[in-house]
């Protein structure tokens, strides 16, 4: 986590002279992300390098938002070339923290973050592509794609697909809304003394079905979300906007799409990218997974997943592939 070289020059340009970096969490993607200090300021700064990165989507979302009174960070400086982005800084109190350090506080804090999304739902849908089927059907590939592969199966992929196109209907939406996809705890600040939510991590915006972002908030792959908080949250966004049972088939149906889409992800960032750590990570996702595979809608994928990845397959994939090595 040594910043960038040209990160001094650029501070240095834009009224940050002598600015201390340290460096803060990355993510899954090539972002690298610092925390900069001059006197009393403080600023995040991004490293998006190109080619590997485009922090252009970023910037187009968080103006959308801010634009719209969604507390999205505010862009200091900007250096395309180099990949260099000044942020407002939210500070480190995330959501995630915060519930695991007090359970009593969840109703309140994912409360807030449901009412998040019911004002979100309330826009006409920014500029996005669209979160259509099309896009769907490759994501829920990656699990065929990478999962399999990892644990050392062949699977039925023709067969898989074709079970998602049997059943995708259920998440087109009549009226696409914004969807920001990684929507959960970690990205979630708790800003000022209001705690008010500050969105992170929605450069991926797209214009899709308003269950998803709800999916990725109560079936989280990096923490556990107790059921009875993901059914009252479920139900508080239902009251909120009168969305009846379609709207809870289609809940189901994008979170199996997406967390399928999870875990062939997950067995990507260990096999390609050499991060294990994430392959530790699928247990719970597989875990929403199956509990999404008993609604009614979603049987001929079900099916599929009994006939092609029976339950001692489903889990860590570098265990697995090494139990299946041993034996």
């Amino acid at each position: 986590m040594t910043p960038p070289a040209d990160a001094p020059a650029f501070l240095d340009a834009h009224g940050w002279r002598d600015a201390r970096i340290e460096p803060l969490a990355g993510d899954a993607s090539f972002r690298r992300y610092f925390r900069v200090h001059a006197g009393t300021r403080r600023a995040i700064l991004m490293d998006a390098p190109p080619p590997h990165e485009d922090p252009r989507p970023f910037l187009a979302v968080a103006g959308w938002l801010v634009e719209r009174d969604f507390a999205a960070p505010t862009v200091h400086a900007i250096d395309l070339a180099r990949g260099l982005v000044l942020l407002e800084d939210f500070g480190d109190v995330r959501l995630r923290e915060t519930v695991d350090a007090d359970p009593d506080a969840a109703v309140a804090l994912y409360g807030a973050a449901i009412d998040l999304l019911v004002r979100l739902r309330a826009q006409p849908a920014g500029p996005w592509r669209p979160y259509d089927r099309t896009e769907l059907l490759r994501e829920v590939g990656l699990l065929t794609e990478w999962y399999a592969p990892a644990i050392g199966i062949d699977v039925d992929a023709a067969g898989y697909r074709a079970a998602w196109d049997e059943v995708l209907h259920h998440a087109e939406p009549a009226i696409p809304v914004t969807v920001l996809r990684d929507y959960h705890a970690e990205n979630l600040m708790l800003v000022g003394e209001e705690r008010a939510l500050g969105l992170l991590d929605f450069q991926d915006a797209l214009a899709g079905h308003p269950a998803y972002d709800l999916v990725s908030l109560l079936q989280d792959a990096r923490r556990d979300v107790d059921p009875a908080i993901e059914a009252m949250m479920l139900a508080r966004y239902r009251d909120a906007t009168g969305e009846g049972d379609d709207f809870v088939r289609a809940y189901h149906v994008l979170g199996a799409q997406r967390n399928a889409k999870i875990v062939g992800i997950f067995a990507r960032l260990w096999k390609r990218d050499g991060k294990p750590r994430y392959a530790a990570l699928c247990p719970r996702v597989w875990a929403y997974l199956e509990r999404d595979l008993s609604e009614p809608a979603l049987a001929p994928v079900a099916r599929w997943f009994d006939d092609n990845l029976p339950p001692e397959w489903r889990g860590d994939p570098l265990r697995i592939a090494d139990a299946r090595r041993q034996a």
